[in-house]
């Protein structure tokens, strides 16, 4: 594995659920350009809770999530 993961199990659900929400809203009910944006934010929101990794959230420092 390339990288460890930084979000917790609830975090991920709670992710994967806002960012296909996101996604889905996006584009169905925003016309043009500014649904395509929330669209995109939606999908890369979904995308760190379908890894469990967090690269904004490795920036700023957050520590590694233990696993056992």
């Amino acid at each position: 594995m390339l990288y460890r993961k930084n979000l917790y199990s609830w975090e991920q659900m709670l992710r994967l659920i806002g960012g296909v929400s996101m996604a889905g809203g996006g584009w169905w009910f925003l016309p043009g350009w500014p649904g395509y944006v929330v669209a995109a934010i939606g999908v890369a929101t979904a995308v760190t809770g379908i890894f469990g990794y967090c690269p904004a959230c490795a920036m700023i420092g957050r520590k590694p999530v233990n696993r056992a």
